[in-house]
């Protein structure tokens, strides 16, 4: 019988600390979003493909509104060029299959030729498809 409690006593102490180490869903996103800000410096095409949902819809700061492809297309020909971007504060909503996170940040770079720098606030709308979060809309404005 002791033999059996210790064993009870050692899977639930190893699953504790397995879930334990597991980040939240909330954190899941916010990671999620900032890997995406880093494909965006990096240009990592493929990743943010992933990430991006096909209905996406960019809406910037200055109110241009872009698709899915609009925004891949412009990393790749440099017209949008991010070269750094600082997220300085986070919080997500959760839903049952949808996540609204809300940041603030730092963002510069490169658009038409021009550099810019700005504080903006940012709305990301995730929605969960199968296993995976993918952005379906953004909406950002200067601070």
């Amino acid at each position: 019988m002791k033999k059996l409690y210790l064993f009870v006593f050692v899977v639930f102490q190893l699953s504790n600390s397995a879930f334990a180490q597991q980040p939240n869903q909330e954190e899941q996103i916010i990671r999620l979003s900032k890997r995406k800000f880093e494909w965006l410096v990096a240009k990592n095409i493929d990743s943010l493909k992933t990430v991006l949902d096909d209905q996406t819809r960019y809406v910037h700061s200055n109110g241009w509104i872009q698709t899915k492809q609009e925004v891949l297309d412009d990393v790749v020909s440099g017209k949008l060029d991010y070269r750094d971007v600082i997220v300085t504060e986070a919080s997500v909503r959760l839903y049952p299959s949808v996540a609204i996170l809300v940041g603030k940040g730092q963002f510069s770079g490169i658009v038409n030729k021009n550099p810019f720098t700005m504080s903006l606030l940012y709305t990301e709308v995730y929605v969960k498809k199968g296993a995976k979060w993918q952005l379906a809309s953004r909406h950002a404005n200067k601070m």
